[in-house]
Parts: C-alpha cells; sequence; structure tokens
C-alpha cells in the first residue's frame, strides 16, 4: 500500500521561509517522478516543482529562484524549501509520486500527475 505524507506547512509572514516535506513509503515505480503542486482557492492546480530519478528538478517560473525540490533517497522523502514567500503562494500544496503525462515522459513541472499517489496536503498561508 503507498503512502504518501506532507508535513511542514503554516501560515508565515511575506519574506518568510518554509520547509515543506513529503515522506512515501510502499512505491515502487523508481523511475517515476515526483513533485510538489499547489492549489489556491478558486484556482485550478498547478505544478511547482518536480524532481527526476536522478535528481534532476524543474520549477514553475513563479517559483524558481525561490524554491528549491530536493530528495532523500535513503528516507524516501521529498523536500521542498520554500524562501522569500510572498502572498501568491497561499495555498494547499499536495505531493505526489507519478508517471508523468503530457510532457514526452519527462518530468517536468508541467507534466500531468498520471497514475498518480497523492498526500493528504498541507496549508501554506503567506500575509502580507
Amino acid at each position: 500500500q503507498v503512502q504518501v505524507v506532507e508535513s511542514g506547512g503554516g501560515s508565515v509572514q511575506a519574506g518568510g521561509s518554509l520547509r515543506l516535506s513529503c515522506a512515501v513509503s510502499g512505491y515502487t515505480h523508481s523511475s517515476d517522478c515526483m513533485g510538489w503542486f499547489r492549489q489556491a482557492p478558486g484556482k485550478e492546480r498547478e505544478g511547482v516543482a518536480t524532481i527526476n530519478t536522478d535528481g534532476s528538478a524543474s520549477y514553475a517560473d513563479s517559483v524558481k529562484s525561490r524554491f528549491t525540490i530536493s530528495k532523500d533517497n535513503a528516507k524516501n522523502t521529498v523536500y521542498l524549501q520554500m524562501n522569500s514567500l510572498k502572498p501568491d503562494d497561499t495555498a494547499m500544496y499536495n505531493c505526489a509520486a507519478f508517471v508523468p503525462q503530457g510532457s514526452g515522459g519527462s518530468c517536468v513541472y508541467w507534466s500531468k500527475p498520471g497514475f498518480a499517489y497523492w498526500g493528504q496536503g498541507t496549508q501554506v498561508t503567506v500575509s502580507s
């Protein structure tokens, strides 16, 4: 049974930082993609950052240079370090382990998460 558990969300002021964690267990598709997605009220879900099995990362333009995705293979955990947070970053953040679709098989932030395992999400709220 695959389990995806996120943690680390919270409320911060603009300019602050948060670190999200995503612990994955029971997932055996080592060739697949891991990523963070977010959805703000009234908006569609968007990809934030993804990381490939070889550690290659991809970021949405809106978070590039502010967010860093990384993973600890030994702990089966993916992290999202978020710096210089803005009110526009306020959203529910979800982690997923998935097969990338719509991107030619590449693990990139605009990949559609096919055959995905999702966590329950963690709320990030940034106040001005």
